[in-house]
């Protein structure tokens, strides 16, 4: 198929910039510092499997082309009741582990690598689709809903939302654990715990979702520990040096606070605050990335330049957090922005999304200032080759 160049797009070379400047990264030497988005593509089995008809390797094997590319993975769901919806993969059976391996293997050998991003919905699952497999609904707090038609199709199910207990966070943190495993042994040379976009553990973070009263809720503290609790436990099962984590805090995907809570700063500064402490206290326990939303986004439903945020900035992150740090949002599109941002501290990476899609050989062409392939929205969640394997390598 033919594909058209973005007429938004102004190429801009970029091969001096901190962009092509060689970065550890855990313990891996990257060579240059373009990391590829997470990015939902909705093309796995109705077991959660990734495709297995080659598509699966050959998209990943596509975008790992540049040597030394950092890709971090669609979401995939830890168990089945982290899930919500079909056709997104998994990693928690052997089955889905044995396609994993064959994706991780595919990148590996173009000496790239892989980091699995592992995904809790939340409240974002759709309650009609768990129920047809006898799962609960489940989020922070009992009966909170997102919006008036998710209430509606929990009530039509009869799968209202509840309130993860205590015995159920625990499960759940041993599904991170176990999913953690799982990538490790796919042979992935990480994981990126998903603490963002209005998931479930953005909504213990967030008090717009978290009216809890015990001890995950009330207090800044409180809605941190989750996410501090899945961290830790990662870190013990698989090392710190194979773990990041992903924010977005001026989000309002999921119905999130967004700038619109004063304190959604302070919520931040302090779950990342804590990451640092641990760090501080023991150098072996500094995760490999903190991974940063940038406010320009505050949704991945939007289109570019779509209801930007612009009234905030995560900047303080780097004030706190004196690890490696990812940025992320629309930076393709803002030249300007990316060159201040990778050039401006030494510690930082740009993972690009959308254009990752359609320029399987994105990292040439940003170093060599070439055009950008145009991406086809219609096909970022459809099934087949079309938009997902098709699209051409600049020559």
């Amino acid at each position: 198929m033919t594909y058209a160049y973005d007429k938004r797009y102004t190429p801009i070379n970029l091969k001096d910039s901190n962009l092509f400047k060689s970065i550890k990264v855990g313990k891996l030497q990257l060579p240059q510092r373009v990391v590829m988005a997470p990015l939902t593509r909705i093309r796995a089995d109705d077991n959660a499997v990734p495709n297995k008809e080659n598509l699966a390797q050959t998209y990943y094997a596509q975008r790992a082309q540049r040597p030394g590319t950092l890709i971090i993975t669609e979401a995939t769901f830890m168990s089945e009741q982290a899930g919500g919806y079909p056709n997104v993969p998994g990693i928690w059976n052997d089955a889905q582990v044995a396609e994993w391996k064959k994706i991780v293997t595919k990148v590996h050998e173009q000496e790239s690598f892989v980091f699995v991003q592992l995904w809790n919905l939340g409240r974002q699952a759709s309650p009609a689709y768990l129920k047809s497999k006898n799962l609960q609904y489940l989020g922070a707090t009992d009966n909170l809903y997102m919006d008036e038609a998710s209430k509606k199709e929990a009530l039509d199910a009869g799968n209202e939302l509840k309130g993860v207990t205590k015995e159920g966070i625990s499960k759940m943190i041993g599904e991170y654990v176990n999913a953690a495993k799982k990538s490790i042994e796919s042979g992935a040379d990480g994981v990126e715990i998903h603490s963002a976009n209005g998931y479930l553990l953005n909504q213990f973070l967030d008090p717009i979702s978290n009216k809890r009263t015990d001890n995950y809720g009330g207090s800044i503290e409180n809605r941190s520990r989750f996410t501090l609790e899945v961290v830790d436990a990662v870190v013990a099962a698989i090392g710190a040096d194979k773990v990041g984590i992903r924010f977005s805090p001026y989000g309002k995907f999921g119905t999130m606070s967004g700038g619109d809570e004063p304190l959604i700063v302070a919520q931040y500064a302090h779950v990342i605050g804590e990451l640092e402490k641990r760090a501080k206290e023991n150098p072996e326990n500094r995760l490999a990335y903190v991974h940063i939303v940038e406010p320009r986004v505050p949704s991945p439903a939007f289109g570019e330049g779509e209801h930007e945020y612009l009234e905030g900035t995560n900047d303080f992150v780097f004030s706190i957090w004196k690890g490696i740090v990812i940025r992320a949002g629309d930076y393709a599109l803002n030249n300007t922005e990316a060159l201040k941002d990778v050039n401006e501290n030494d510690r930082t990476l740009l993972a690009y999304g959308r254009f990752f899609i359609s320029n399987p050989d994105l990292v040439d062409r940003l170093e060599k200032g070439l055009p950008l392939n145009a991406y086809d929205r219609d096909t970022f969640y459809t099934p087949g080759g079309k938009g997902y394997i098709d699209y051409p390598n600049y020559s």
